[in-house]
């Protein structure tokens, strides 16, 4: 489990709204955002999901660019669906089982509610930031904006 600042990413491989193979490691040496939520189509989860496709292009013009990649537990077909109503330009990664969501650390409420968390994790897979998001998307994309402006403001790549 690697939900703290200054832990390590760990590698994995899921399959994207279009069932491709994604490899975390292809990232490697690049930033990225990592986000999971909880249901495609749920409220708080649409409005964080359309929160990061109004900041994509502003993630994206960083030096250096960052990735945003999001993970749920629901299917391929269900992301596939999702990603094209919301015309969402990063892709949505399928952790049917919480494989992934367990090894970042993610709870559960109540024992049945995915909390929604994003890491900000650097080039060499070390995790930066750590931010839940539970009811506040847009202020949430805002903060982890503002940590990577100044991160890379700094020429911190490390």
């Amino acid at each position: 489990m690697v939900n703290t600042v200054g832990g390590i990413a760990p590698d994995f491989s899921l399959l994207d709204s279009n069932e491709n193979d994604f490899k975390f490691s292809d990232l490697d040496g690049s930033w990225k955002v990592v986000f999971f939520y909880a249901k495609d189509g749920s409220p708080t989860c649409k409005r964080g999901c359309l929160s990061f496709k109004e900041q994509y292009d502003l993630f994206r013009s960083l030096t250096p660019p960052v990735e945003v990649i999001g993970i749920s537990q629901d299917s391929t077909s269900e992301h596939k669906e999702f990603k094209e109503e919301l015309e969402l330009p990063f892709p949505l990664l399928s952790d049917p089982d919480r494989k992934i969501a367990n090894l970042f650390g993610v709870p559960m409420y109540l024992g049945q509610f995915p909390a929604k968390s994003s890491f900000v994790i650097g080039p060499d897979r070390k995790i930066h930031y750590v931010y839940d998001w539970l009811f506040r998307p847009r202020n949430h994309v805002a903060k982890i904006l503002s940590a990577m402006s100044d991160v890379t403001e700094r020429r911190d790549f490390k």
